[in-house]
């Protein structure tokens, strides 16, 4: 038997090196560009690992780290990582031996009509099936019908399926990388979860910069009226330019309602991303915050950078890989399984010379089973992780292809929208010129009301409108830094 479980031991140690299904070699799923299509910022490059920063507000920085601390999203991410790290370790296992001690105390009570009272009666010289019913042990060690027997046993034993195949050293591999997979899925949920309180944050300042606007214009608007009152007094100017300029500062007020109503839900949403409840930031965020500066401008990089910052193509690369991985465990399962199983124990009648050399009882097996007929069930499986793996290929490649229209539709975005902003300065510009203008003429009598309450619309019109560019050009960068998948750090725990 020893010399058997060598021979097993030796051949296995051969063919240890014998590891079926393909091996993985990571690849481009897409021919990717040498630069992106779109227009491109210049200047300095911006650290995409702390993108926030770059908006120059305290606040914001707080509620994203905040954030990254707290979010539930976050949390189950991480707990993502932890389940994939424990099933590696499963994984692991499988590969080596397993041990385990036992104890027991067993006791038999003979029966008296088991058939051999007879041959018993002969070895027990005359003693009869009385006097063998009379005691509760045994004699020389063997029990007699009618008596019982109690046996002690302590020992170990131990299994080992050998991985001749490769089957476990693939499963290994296929673990690991789901483990790097998950690790990186939490990196992206820390980019969206940046992203989405950015954006909150900058729409909720929006807001309230609007508001800031619209109450200035009304403070103006109501001297306006209290002067146009006390003309109308007097008779200089008509009873209906009063009317006109209450209806101007009606039409005014009722903007800022649904603005209001805004402020509240933008309040709201970043407080359930701080995984706090709805109102929890109300206070903290009443205030309108620091006058944030124009957006800054972000140089893309190369499409090559982007599939290695990117999280989410991180993530489907090493999908393929664990799929990979799988083809190998399933080709394994069609091949023979070797094992190894020995037992020692000491065995006893009685606990006093139980723990003797004398007590050794040694059992070793050597195994192989060898797949015969399974109704196509083996070769079935290794054609659906085939599939899978192919299925984890395309899926690798859409994402790649998502992440760089992600990018390209930003920049022509953030193009169009400084287009727009360059024109919509002018407009304010000129708007605020005719204002000032029309206004003299209007104090002179050279022009009537109307003019002048057009001219301060069309003003405040074109001062929102470019307050709402202003407020476009930040979530665009915003988007753009996510698309680029700015907000981690490479040191942060990713093999």
């Amino acid at each position: 038997m020893r010399r058997l479980l060598i021979a097993m031991a030796a051949s296995t140690a051969m063919l240890a090196g014998c590891t079926v299904g393909p091996d993985y070699h990571p690849a481009d799923p897409v021919a990717v560009p040498a630069s992106f299509a779109g227009p491109q910022a210049a200047g300095p490059g911006v650290d995409v690992t702390t993108w926030w920063t770059a908006f120059g507000d305290p606040q914001l920085d707080a509620l994203i780290e905040r954030a990254l601390r707290d979010s539930p999203d976050i949390g189950i991410a991480a707990a993502r990582v932890r389940q994939a790290r424990l099933q590696e370790i499963v994984a692991r296992s499988a590969g080596g031996p397993q041990v385990n001690a036992s104890a027991n105390a067993t006791h038999i009570e003979f029966s008296k009509n088991a058939g051999f009272a007879s041959l018993a009666r002969l070895f027990g010289g005359g003693g009869g099936a009385g006097g063998a019913a009379g005691g509760s042990g045994s004699s020389g060690g063997i029990a007699l019908p009618g008596s019982g027997i109690t046996t002690y046993a302590a020992g170990f034993d131990a299994s080992w399926e050998l991985d001749v195949f490769g089957g476990v050293r693939r499963g290994v591999q296929a673990a690991t990388a789901r483990t790097e997979a998950a690790e990186w899925n939490r990196r992206d949920a820390a980019v969206m979860i940046a992203g989405e309180v950015a954006q909150a944050y900058l729409a909720l300042r929006t807001d309230q910069a609007q508001v800031a606007v619209i109450e200035a214009e009304l403070v103006r608007q109501r001297g306006a009226l209290a002067i146009a009152g006390d003309v109308a007094k007097v008779g200089l100017v008509p009873p209906i330019d009063v009317t006109r300029q209450r209806g101007q500062i009606t039409n005014t007020e009722a903007r800022l309602a649904p603005i209001r109503a805004d402020i509240d839900i933008r309040r709201h949403a970043l407080a359930i991303l701080l995984a706090q409840p709805p109102a929890a930031l109300d206070a903290e965020l009443a205030a309108p915050g620091v006058v944030l500066p124009p957006a800054p401008a972000i140089p893309a990089g190369l499409p090559s950078d982007l599939l290695k910052r990117r999280p989410d193509v991180r993530a489907a690369e090493r999908n393929v890989a664990a799929a990979s991985a799988d083809i190998g465990v399933a080709t394994a399962d069609l091949y023979p399984h070797f094992s190894l199983t020995g037992m020692a124990q000491l065995i006893s009648t009685a606990l006093s010379n139980l723990i003797s050399r004398d007590s050794l009882q040694l059992t070793g097996t050597g195994g192989v089973q060898l797949p015969l007929l399974d109704g196509g069930r083996r070769r079935a499986t290794v054609k659906l992780r085939e599939a899978q793996r192919d299925e984890a290929v395309l899926q690798y490649r859409g994402v790649v292809l998502q992440a760089l229209r992600d990018v390209e539709d930003t920049l022509s975005q953030i193009a169009a929208e400084r287009l727009r902003h360059e024109a919509l300065s002018r407009a304010v510009a000129d708007a605020a010129a005719s204002e000032r203008a029309i206004g003299a003429q209007y104090r002179t009598g050279f022009v009537a009301q109307d003019a002048l309450l057009n001219a301060e619309a069309q003003s405040l019109s074109a001062r929102e409108q470019l307050a709402l560019s202003d407020a476009a050009l930040r979530q665009q960068t915003v988007a753009l830094f996510k698309a680029l998948g700015g907000g981690w750090s490479p040191g942060d725990g990713v093999r």
